[in-house]
């Protein structure tokens, strides 16, 4: 009897596993219908369009290759590029830097944490639209902090970054590190709290300096927390615009022009879709070369293993 029972469990778990995988299946199906209509359709329709002499309205005219050649002779297409390459790689870097030490000095379990954790993370939640329109006023010469710092007695200060075409884009990349760094903050410190309390107690006893320990320990055990912050990080520099918008217009001239503003502008003002949508083309390769080996980190390799 008891052999009996045994057997027909041994059947039904098999049985029962296949449903649970079926019914995962089903419940999974409309969000990955939706994933494969939205973005993958819409991609390639994109990618398509750039192939042909679309203007205010789709056409299928082909041209092949005739608006890249055109989009890599605009001058103001290749110093977007330019900003987006300066301002990319120096807002990922502040960004690291600045949440790693806001995540470090959280760890040292200091008296209202959680309000300095609020405090350090609240600009994340503020829309790109907002922080533009706030740092704008307050790099405004004649309203902003140039104005209160000289009021008080400082004449000779400074600090006008948006009306100079040369400094332009610091301005901006002071605004968008203010409003990312929470985010890094708070990947980071979660890392921090992962990390075996036993690993500082053995640098303690070996008489490893904290900075030590933090840069040749600490740090290498927080590599996937590491790359996710680059990960999103390098995303968001890819599309900013909402920023760019917000604070500047692109200008003074083109000193803060970006390659997604100049995709929007093409597509909407400028009535040029074809044109548009190569320059979409050539934004989609940067962040699949960013987002392809992190996917393969993350989910292929392991899966093979």
């Amino acid at each position: 009897m008891e052999e009996t029972m045994a057997n027909t469990a041994k059947v039904s778990t098999p049985r029962r596993t296949k449903r649970i995988q079926i019914s995962s299946l089903l419940a999974s199906a409309p969000m990955a219908i939706v994933a494969i209509g939205v973005f993958v359709v819409c991609v390639g329709y994109s990618v398509m369009l750039s192939f042909t002499k679309s203007r205010l309205f789709p056409n299928f005219n082909w041209v092949g290759l005739d608006q890249y050649e055109r989009l890599w002779g605009t001058s103001r297409w290749v110093v977007s590029v330019e900003n987006l390459f300066l301002y990319g790689v120096l807002f990922i870097a502040l960004c690291l830097i600045s949440g790693f030490f806001m995540a470090v000095f959280l760890d040292q379990k200091v008296r209202f944490e959680s309000g300095f954790r609020t405090l350090f993370l609240y600009p994340y939640a503020m829309s790109l639209v907002v922080t533009g329109l706030v740092w704008q006023w307050m790099m405004e010469p004649s309203l902003g902090i140039q104005n209160v710092v000289q009021r008080m007695g400082w004449e000779s200060f400074e600090f006008a970054p948006l009306v100079s075409s040369e400094y332009a884009i610091y301005g901006v990349l002071i605004a968008a590190v203010w409003q990312s760094s929470g985010l890094v903050m708070a990947l980071m410190l979660a890392g921090l709290r992962g990390i075996d309390g036993e690993i500082w107690k053995a640098a303690r006893v070996d008489g490893i300096p904290t900075w030590r320990t933090y840069l040749f320990i600490v740090l290498p055990m927080m590599r996937p927390v590491m790359i996710t912050s680059v990960v999103l990080l390098a995303v968001g520099v890819v599309r900013v615009y909402d920023l760019i918008v917000a604070q500047t217009g692109g200008g003074p001239g083109m000193s803060t022009e970006m390659p997604a503003k100049f995709v929007i502008d093409h597509i909407t003002a400028r009535g040029n879709v074809g044109l548009g949508m190569a320059a979409a083309t050539m934004m989609l390769l940067p962040v699949l070369l960013v987002i392809g080996p992190w996917i393969y980190r993350e989910y292929v390799r392991p899966a093979k293993h």
